[in-house]
């Protein structure tokens, strides 16, 4: 082997060990949600404010933005609204179940964006992806015979947050214009976090576990708990996905990332023993569902070669850290 060679190898299973590790710390997200003891609106607001803050020290983003048209920054502005009310709905769901069930809800986000794509998009229905989704509907129904029935509204929320993140990306990809991720972020989190603080009376109308007050100070334990989620669990795996997808394969990424739920759920019995409150049935389901979700990218339209980088249409989307996509 080429000293070339080598370093090409080294460099691969570098940015193979720093996306599963970025994985790992996405997976960490719902575990936070279940242990910050702020309820969901003002988590969210919390999170989406200190990532806004953090971004707009850097100098780079200010460019980014003074760059985008008129057009574009609405454009990423209401993407930002549809991203703050995902995360309500994650963390609500999370919330009145706990972080297993609302992870696997999450798993069902590739199935749905391949059902509601075409209505946005205009291209074909997928025969394969149609029944990727109907070898899922068992899984889905184990699920939902698995869990005590006071999760049932849990996983409803569940189920709503899992659809707005397939009608974001669907919507994502008619934002053909290209900007720099990092802006792109900063504007999603900051207009995100002011659709929170308009809405907050609504939604507590609608379900009182998506209301409550957005600016809520939070304790010593959970500003230091929102601290990680929203520098180690939002911006570093960000950063460091961007960097370890330049040298592998957009197939090789998407594997690593659909692999997210199963992080999580082993997280979330190791932190939070929530073995103890699901059944077999459920875990059942699970197996299932990921199944489907794993077999997605073997289904999906070609990808780069072996060896090309991945080449995200948005990269931006690797900040929401419950709903990655490569398409």
């Amino acid at each position: 082997m080429t000293d070339a060679s080598a370093s090409a190898a080294r460099t691969q299973r570098t940015a193979w060990f720093q996306i599963h590790f970025c994985v790992l710390l996405w997976g960490f997200t719902a575990i936070l949600g279940k242990l910050i003891t702020l309820s969901a609106m003002p988590l969210v607001w919390w999170r989406m404010t200190i990532v806004t803050a953090l971004l707009l020290v850097v100098p780079r983003v200010w460019r980014g933005l003074r760059g985008m048209t008129p057009k574009l920054r609405l454009g990423y502005a209401c993407a930002g609204a549809l991203i703050a009310l995902h995360w309500l709905t994650f963390y609500a769901a999370v919330k009145l179940s706990n972080a297993s069930v609302g992870v696997i809800c999450m798993a069902m986000v590739t199935v749905m964006t391949a059902l509601i794509e075409p209505m946005f998009t205009g291209k074909r229905i997928s025969k394969r992806e149609v029944a990727l989704g109907v070898v899922a509907l068992p899984g889905v129904l184990l699920v939902t015979d698995g869990v005590p029935d006071g999760m049932l509204v849990g996983i409803a929320v569940g189920g709503v947050s899992a659809l707005l993140v397939a009608i974001f990306a669907s919507l994502n990809k008619r934002l053909l214009e290209h900007a720099d991720p990092l802006s792109v972020t900063a504007l999603e989190m900051a207009s995100g976090a002011c659709v929170l603080a308009l809405l907050a009376p609504l939604t507590g109308l609608i379900l009182p576990a998506l209301g409550g007050n957005p600016f809520e100070l939070p304790d010593g334990r959970d500003a230091a708990l929102l601290l990680v989620l929203a520098i180690a669990c939002t911006l570093l795996p960000f950063v460091l996905s961007l960097i370890a997808m330049r040298h592998m394969s957009a197939f090789a990424a998407q594997l690593a990332i659909s692999l997210e739920p199963v992080y999580a759920i082993l997280l979330a019995i190791l932190f939070l023993g929530e073995q103890r409150e699901l059944t077999p049935q459920f875990y059942l389901g699970v197996a299932i569902i990921l199944a489907s979700v794993l077999v997605y990218p073997l289904l999906a339209r070609p990808r780069p070669a072996k060896g090309e980088a991945a080449a995200p249409e948005h990269p931006e989307l690797l900040a929401v850290s419950e709903s990655k996509t490569l398409d």
